[in-house]
């Protein structure tokens, strides 16, 4: 899986939690580029990306996310 691949399901993710449209999240995207995304959204959203891929993020995990491409190289590090 590339990471175009990872960005995709992520905003595939985004939309389906937030309602919004035509979302397309790139590695810089913050929460804040996303209408509705807040934090309740937040967790859902990991909530979302952990039962994609299988896999769960640790609370300082959580913490650490900044931008989308944070989230996406946990995922890629996570899944080896």
């Amino acid at each position: 899986m590339d990471r175009n691949e990872v960005l995709a399901k992520i905003s595939e993710i985004v939309m389906d939690i937030t309602d919004a449209e035509d979302v397309v999240l790139t590695n810089e995207s913050v929460p804040a580029d996303v209408e509705d995304w807040d934090s309740l959204n937040h967790i859902q959203i990991i909530v979302g990306i952990e039962n994609e891929y299988g896999i769960k993020f640790s609370t300082p995990e959580i913490q650490s996310f900044k931008i989308v491409g944070d989230v996406a190289d946990m995922i890629e590090s996570k899944l080896g």
